[in-house]
């Protein structure tokens, strides 16, 4: 079983950055395409980015690309969300997610962390 715990989430001016990580336990976390999904109050999970097991691809919705980044770091387990430029749209509970189960961008992933709450003040 994997247990994935973000951390890094809190409450940020709009345009500020805050940075988001994931760490993973008990699985194979270096083999596995990892994502980042958020969830505002009364709306559904969103994609936001997901990078490839070696890292050398990352995928990002139309809404935060140029603006956030994705990154991993195998050899701890770790994978990192930056985030730049921040907006009150932003603001949401921003889960991690491993092993995807089709596509990157479906919230349909093996495993999920419990969420780290973003707020974004105007």
């Amino acid at each position: 079983q994997v247990q994935m715990v973000e951390s890094g989430g809190g409450l940020v001016q709009a345009g500020g950055s805050l940075r988001l990580s994931c760490a993973a336990a008990g699985g194979t976390f270096g083999s596995s395409a990892v994502g980042w999904f958020r969830q505002a109050p009364g709306k559904e999970r969103e994609f936001v980015a997901a990078i490839s097991w070696s890292g050398g691809r990352t995928y990002y919705a139309d809404s935060v690309k140029g603006r956030f980044a994705i990154s991993r770091d195998n050899a701890k387990n770790t994978m990192y969300l930056q985030m730049n430029s921040l907006k009150p749209e932003d603001a949401a509970n921003y889960y991690c997610a491993l092993r995807p189960r089709g596509s990157y961008y479906n919230a349909d992933y093996d495993y999920w962390g419990q969420g780290t709450q973003v707020t974004v003040s105007s």
